[in-house]
């Protein structure tokens, strides 16, 4: 943990040793959740999805979006899909909203980690009720 003093007030940051890319984590989460602070609950999709934008640009974060992927089947493109942002060339976030995630979230995010081979993807979850919830898929 790391801890610094200013005049009156002291911070704690807990850093975590086993994150793939950790300031990389730490900058998209702060993104998602300085969105919901100021946005709060209820929002469609695509205006969590603008907001997004605009936080990860700020952070001068290098991003994609609705990155297509293809679905092979015996070596044969059959279709896309697409995933939401595509950070630092390094993390895939998908944001869903709504107040569960379900095991279709979590299995579309592992199929584009394998597509892709990437090594973290971050799906976001923007609750109705609660803070947004984020769970890396490793």
């Amino acid at each position: 943990m790391d801890e610094s003093d200013d005049d009156k007030t002291k911070t704690r940051t807990l850093r975590r040793a086993d994150l793939v890319f950790p300031e990389l984590s730490y900058q998209i989460v702060g993104a998602l959740y300085d969105v919901y602070n100021e946005l709060g609950p209820g929002h469609l999709e695509k205006i969590y999805q603008r907001a997004v934008a605009e936080a990860l640009g700020q952070r001068k974060l290098k991003f994609e979006e609705q990155v297509p992927f293809g679905v092979q089947f015996h070596g044969k493109e059959i279709g896309k899909c697409y995933f939401d942002f595509l950070v630092e060339n390094k993390v895939i976030v998908e944001l869903k909203q709504g107040d569960r995630f379900r095991k279709q979230n979590i299995d579309q995010v592992i199929a584009c980690l394998k597509s892709f081979k990437f090594a973290i993807g971050n799906p976001c979850k923007f609750q109705s009720r609660r803070r947004p919830v984020s769970s890396n898929c490793e």
